[in-house]
């Protein structure tokens, strides 16, 4: 059993890739009601405790059902590459101008949770559609501020970076060689232009020229989801790469003999690219103004030892064969 996604030549052309704030506020909300959810995320979790107790997160949860529909309207794709949690947010509300698509919408998630139809919460949503969407999507807001806009900056640096790897896979090896990489219950079949993903049901999605989105995300460990009915663009969210490492501290300080050479501001920034980051995510892991991780690239830069390359509408960093030896200790 699976859920296929099925390619036709327009879509082979079409696939994107997308980070989501407001995905991320939904999962992280999940994740404080899945325990198998947080084993990388225990720092988070004891960092966010205080402020997590603040809200009531029941309304969210009743349409997170274990298995089944979760509704369309709270999480609709992202419409570009990188938007804000605003723009994302600003489209859950306008889902508030159909009353009788979010109460279908609705219904369908909190039937999947026994008794969430007849309990106090599911009648006044299903009651007032209109009114819950605008509820719910200010407990999102809320949400939003006290689990993950403290921390966004980290977060965006892990699913920037898993786009530009994953990025580079398909530049070098085309559909099959991204997909292999993604997820082991993803499956490409080639000559049938379809990608296959492991489920205990069946369901086929023709994409219809659209493409296929793909999100990184950090709270949706260890499962991979696709989805979305029509009009919705197909979409596939899967695990960013690095989260084990992603609430560990910076890493220590750059060596001695490194740090002689280059001088220490230089080489904790040359140490701390080991995945390719931008000048803003640099200065967050290492707790520095980006003025001066600016001036420490641009010194790195013209020693030979960093190369610069523009995704999106971001600058990263990489070391040269260069400055990977210097870090590893293994010139000379």
């Amino acid at each position: 059993m699976a859920y296929h996604f099925r390619f036709g030549a327009a879509d082979l052309l079409r696939c994107r890739f997308a980070i989501s704030p407001r995905w991320e506020t939904q999962e992280a909300v999940r994740v404080l009601a899945r325990p198998y959810r947080q084993a990388y995320h225990l720092p988070w979790l004891s960092r966010i405790r205080s402020a997590a107790a603040g809200l009531d997160l029941r309304p969210l949860w009743l349409l997170m059902p274990l298995k089944g529909h979760n509704p369309d309207l709270l999480s609709p794709p992202p419409a570009g590459p990188s938007v804000t949690f605003g723009e994302e947010l600003a489209r859950v509300r306008a889902a508030a101008g159909d009353p009788e698509a979010a109460r279908e919408d609705l219904r369908r998630a909190l039937v999947c949770t026994p008794g969430a139809v007849d309990g106090e919460i599911g009648r006044r949503m299903l009651a007032d559609p209109a009114r819950a969407v605008g509820e719910l999507a200010d407990l999102y807001e809320r949400a939003w501020e006290a689990l993950i806009a403290p921390h966004w900056p980290r977060l965006r640096a892990l699913l920037e970076a898993d786009v530009l790897f994953h990025s580079r896979r398909l530049a070098a090896g085309g559909l099959e060689a991204l997909f292999d990489g993604l997820h082991p219950d993803l499956r490409w079949h080639g000559p049938a232009q379809t990608l296959s993903v492991e489920r205990p049901s069946h369901h086929d999605r023709e994409l219809g020229g659209q493409g296929l989105l793909l999100m990184p995300s950090a709270f949706v460990w260890p499962e991979v989801v696709g989805g979305y009915d029509p009009p919705w663009q197909p979409t596939l969210v899967y695990p960013a790469r690095g989260i084990g490492a992603l609430w560990t501290a910076a890493a220590g300080p750059a060596p001695t003999a490194l740090a002689g050479l280059l001088g220490r501001g230089r080489a904790e920034v040359l140490c701390a690219l080991h995945e390719p980051a931008s000048t803003t995510a640099l200065a967050h892991r290492l707790g520095l103004a980006p003025s001066t991780v600016s001036a420490h690239l641009k010194a790195l830069r013209a020693a030979g030892l960093l190369l610069p390359f523009r995704q999106g509408r971001q600058v990263f960093y990489e070391r040269t064969p260069l400055g990977i030896a210097l870090t590893s200790g293994s010139a000379g």
